[in-house]
């Protein structure tokens, strides 16, 4: 049984390398400077700046994290090899149970993504030409139905 505990500092590390493996496995749009741009805000920015939820297994190793503003879901990434495997409906079932109604903006461009998001029952409600970044990656804007 997977365990979602807040961030430590420790953590961040470790996390940087799934957000990376998570993005070079499905955000196929960006290119290497992309990532590169997005790689030092990840780390030094949102992961120490969001309220964070890590997913661990009972070994210890984790397998996916959770950045949220409010009810807002700002970042979620699960290690590639554990994709599918319901990670990510947990640590959104625990945003949920903290936030209640929760919102998300998905690049446009990461079909995988809409349809995790769909499947949970966010429905879209606008779109953005350019992402928080002002870089030109659309946004889907995602909520979850009252």
């Amino acid at each position: 049984m997977m365990m979602i505990r807040p961030i430590q500092p420790d953590d961040i590390p470790p996390l940087v390398a799934i957000w990376e493996s998570a993005v070079r496995a499905t955000h196929h749009f960006l290119s290497e400077t992309d990532i590169q741009f997005f790689l030092p805000l990840v780390r030094d920015e949102a992961l120490p700046g969001l309220e964070v939820w890590v997913a661990q297994s009972p070994s210890g190793q984790l397998l996916g994290f959770m950045g949220l503003t409010g009810a807002k879901v700002e970042m979620l990434f699960v290690d590639p090899a554990r994709h599918g495997q319901g990670t990510g409906r947990q640590l959104l079932d625990h945003a949920r149970t903290l936030k209640g109604r929760l919102s998300v903006d998905v690049n446009e461009q990461n079909p995988d993504a809409h349809g995790f998001y769909r499947h949970y029952g966010f429905v879209a409600v606008g779109r953005s030409e350019r992402d928080g970044s002002g870089r030109p990656f659309p946004l889907i804007h995602m909520q979850q139905p009252a």
